[in-house]
């Protein structure tokens, strides 16, 4: 199913009504069967409820699940369209479901479409129904979960005790387990219908980073600082549009979208399953941005990977210019830097946008430099529209992380906006310039 460009941003009576997302359970035994059998007769269950509770004509497409498609040529495009435009996302959760990347792709792409629709809007699409396969403790459940809320009463005592799994395997249960099914189908029809969600465009499943960290990983942390001016810190003659009364209401994409850019920024992190602190680099110390800690205390934003967010105008203030220079001379090599601007705004692509890219270039060396020794060349070079950005962010997350696990050492250099954290193991210290790695990343 190829999906026009016209139709992205439109919700449309075709889009299936849900997608059924489930950790796929690994082959066991002499007989060999289906392990996942049960969780094609729950779909099937689902797709005959949901045609009962509504108008949709022969033929339409209920329903996906990956099935059928598993060990076809093309099926990451099919998962990837499907999840572009089905109406309600539906994970079974289960422990088994949250190691699995797969399940984790599948989440992190719904919720990038979720969060790319509340940019054009002013609520959420709350489109994201979950469902227990199995029981799950609530300290099972990933950070980039736990704002969904999940009720293990909400189909009754016994769907609480044993999932749908437990009840579609008793016989004694089998009334309970309608009853869920029923229940459940409802709920998605109810979504489907009061929460429209419109198509997106599909991501590239084989890139698509997962929502859920690897298991035996501990909380991983990242701090976001947002370096740009208010609307009473710009030049008289600058487009006061993206600004606000702080950095934080930093919005360059406005013809894109109604939400600050670290707003979105925060949830887009935190849907990898990160714990993500923001600030404004004018409201740090002069010894650079700091960020609470997770005991609550401050501490340094250098005891976790760090992505510095700059407009180019922020450096029409000389203090800020100075202080952004000194920043990148004792920044890491697990700091990184995206540096959004908008090619709608005709500023930003005219002579004096053209002389602050320049003056970027100058302020911040070592961070741009270290940052075009990557694959994620595109967010220091210049992010041009909101799209580009939350393709690029994840991996602008990832490549930092994986820095300061590759690098950080057991003590910082003294004056360090970004001391090293007290780790221990086998990590290498990075050049004594902090900078000047060339043996590519990490």
């Amino acid at each position: 199913m190829d999906i026009p460009e016209r139709e992205w941003g439109r919700v449309s009576d075709d889009q299936p009504f849900f997608f059924l997302s489930y950790a796929h359970t690994p082959p066991w035994g002499p007989d060999g069967g289906d392990p996942d059998h049960w969780v094609h007769v729950l779909y099937r269950d689902l797709c005959t409820h949901i045609m009962a509770l509504t108008d949709l004509p022969a033929g339409s497409q209920v329903g996906f699940m990956d099935r059928e498609m598993r060990s076809g040529e093309g099926w990451p495009q099919r998962l990837s369209e499907n999840l572009a435009t089905c109406r309600v996302f539906v994970p079974l959760l289960s422990p088994r479901y949250f190691s699995s990347e797969m399940c984790g792709r599948e989440w992190f792409a719904f919720t990038e479409r979720m969060l790319n629709a509340k940019t054009t809007g002013d609520h959420d699409v709350p489109a994201i129904v979950p469902a227990l396969w199995t029981r799950v403790d609530h300290a099972q459940l990933p950070d980039s979960v736990r704002h969904i809320h999940i009720d293990p009463t909400q189909y009754g005592e016994r769907y609480a005790a044993n999932g749908i799994y437990g009840l579609i395997k008793l016989n004694r249960l089998r009334d309970e387990y309608e009853e869920a099914v029923l229940q459940l189908a409802e709920r998605i029809v109810r979504v489907a219908h009061e929460s429209p969600l419109p198509s997106g465009r599909p991501r590239d499943y084989e890139s698509t980073p997962s929502a859920f960290r690897p298991r035996g990983s501990g909380p991983r942390r990242i701090h976001l600082t947002v370096a740009a001016p208010t609307r009473d810190t710009i030049p008289e003659h600058r487009d006061a549009r993206p600004y606000g009364d702080s950095a934080l209401d930093w919005n360059p994409y406005h013809s894109e979208s109604t939400r600050p850019l670290p707003a979105l920024a925060e949830e887009l992190i935190r849907s990898l399953d990160y714990r993500v602190t923001v600030s404004s680099f004018d409201d740090e110390a002069d010894e650079g941005p700091t960020a609470p800690s997770a005991d609550g205390t401050d501490d340094k934003a250098g005891g976790r990977p760090g992505i510095l967010l700059v407009d180019r105008w922020a450096l029409t203030d000389e203090e800020r210019r100075r202080r952004l220079e000194t920043f990148d001379s004792a920044a890491r090599p697990w700091v990184g830097a995206i540096v959004p601007w908008n090619r709608a705004d005709v500023q930003c692509r005219g002579e004096e946008g053209r002389r602050l890219a320049d003056e970027l270039e100058r302020t911040l060396p070592q961070i741009l430099e270290r940052g075009r020794r990557t694959d994620c060349r595109t967010a220091v070079n210049g992010v041009p529209t909101l799209k580009a950005f939350t393709d690029v962010l994840p991996a602008v997350v990832a490549h930092t992380t994986r820095y300061y696990f590759k690098h950080a050492q057991a003590s910082p250099p003294p004056g360090s906006p970004f001391p090293r954290p007290r780790l221990t193991g086998p990590f290498q210290p990075p050049p004594p310039d902090g900078g000047s790695d060339h043996g590519g990343e990490a």
